[in-house]
């Protein structure tokens, strides 16, 4: 049996990860997108890009301004992002849909370079990079928050194999989250309605 404050009732009276709290737009997101499996490179690099700039911020900070986001960097076009200019990162840096944090937006240019050069003669490379890192399916389901792990070996060596590819801000709290939500880990708590 799931902890109770580990599940949380919608109005439509369904049970959801009590992390969702009451908010629509993250009920959503949890109902059609976390934990489902995500494929590509580009869609990939959206969420690293999404996680990077989520870090030391709430989740749903992220959520409501990722239009915002993918329409200040191209719909999240590594190729555009990576010729980004000092003038692009003065237009981002001024840009209030966004997070303008200095660090997060060269990251995010130096992210959509290091995912050109893996990707240029071998499209699918960033894709297969993050999966290799997927562990096997748990035997059980998780039934409280609190067992949920911030960080795991496979989260850390997701993070050491993108730092050697000159990845920023992909540090294993952050990948582990990337792998929550890419569907590489399915945390959804026992007595969700998402849970198969």
């Amino acid at each position: 049996m799931s902890d109770r404050a580990s599940i949380l009732f919608g109005p439509d009276g369904r049970g959801r990860c009590g992390w969702v709290g009451d908010d629509e737009l993250y009920r959503k997101y949890h109902d059609e997108e976390w934990g489902s499996p995500l494929r590509g490179d580009r869609k990939l690099f959206e969420k690293i890009m999404l996680e990077a700039f989520q870090a030391g911020l709430s989740w749903i900070t992220i959520l409501r301004r990722r239009e915002g986001l993918r329409d200040a960097f191209n719909q999240f076009d590594p190729a555009q992002i990576a010729n980004y200019t000092d003038r692009d990162m003065a237009r981002l840096l001024s840009d209030p849909r966004i997070i303008r944090n200095r660090l997060k937006v060269s990251a995010a240019i130096t992210n959509a370079q290091a995912t050109l050069e893996l990707t240029r003669e071998a499209p699918g490379a960033l894709d297969s990079l993050l999966w290799q890192f997927a562990p096997p399916t748990r035997s059980k389901r998780l039934t409280s928050l609190t067992d949920v792990p911030p960080v795991t070996t496979e989260s850390t060596a997701m993070s050491t194999a993108l730092k050697s590819h000159g990845f920023r801000f992909v540090g294993p709290t952050t990948m582990y989250a990337l792998m929550q939500s890419a569907g590489m880990v399915d945390d959804h708590i026992e007595g969700c309605w998402r849970v198969a």
